[in-house]
């Protein structure tokens, strides 16, 4: 009966530790992988590019994603390679031409140029329905984990202005697509969902 036992609880230990084998060798660590698999390293410095397009602005639009709040400026015609944008950090939001302050709600700002006019350059009709100090058309932040508000700062010599309030000062990045500038905003410094 010993020996049986012993056979038992030997086998016993075996099939604990196949099995424990079988487990991620640190689960503590897969665990904290996977709550930190946002992006980190986009920083808060100013981002810049200094090309230039004459193709219009023609929509404005933002969505909700799992580590950060995006917003997309529509310039169809531009490509990529032409589409210039700066987008920095400012105390206040003052728009070009008058120099008119622009109240923008947040616990920070963000400007965000455009290097591509709201309107035909030929004609001078208007290509996006933003009114200069007045929330983005179509653009609602409801349920937003970043965003905090949104105004149309106008267009002017060729570029267009948009303020964009955001909970706090925090990482963002801005990517040129095809016919479209993209900025999104970490939704925090530590990458944790």
């Amino acid at each position: 009966m010993r020996r049986t036992r012993k056979t038992w609880v030997t086998l016993a230990l075996m099939g604990a530790v196949v099995g424990m084998a079988a487990a991620p060798a640190d689960a503590t660590a897969l665990t904290t992988a996977q709550a930190t698999a946002c992006p980190t390293g986009w920083g808060s410095l100013a981002k810049t590019d200094d090309s230039a397009t004459t193709a219009p602005v023609t929509d404005i639009r933002t969505g909700r994603h799992a580590c950060y709040d995006r917003m997309v400026i529509d310039v169809p015609g531009a490509g990529s390679n032409g589409l210039g944008y700066s987008v920095r950090y400012v105390d206040h939001l003052y728009q070009d031409g008058s120099g008119r302050l622009i109240p923008v709600g947040g616990g920070a700002v963000l400007e965000v140029r455009v290097a591509a006019p709201a309107y035909d350059p030929e004609t001078g009709a208007p290509t996006y329905p933003g009114r200069a100090g007045r929330p983005l058309p179509g653009v609602d932040l409801t349920g937003y984990r970043t965003f905090r508000d949104t105004r149309f700062a106008g267009s002017f010599e060729g570029e267009t202005q948009v303020g964009l309030g955001v909970r706090a000062r925090l990482p963002f990045r801005v990517l040129q697509l095809t016919d479209r500038v993209v900025v999104d905003v970490a939704h925090n410094w530590t990458g944790a969902r």
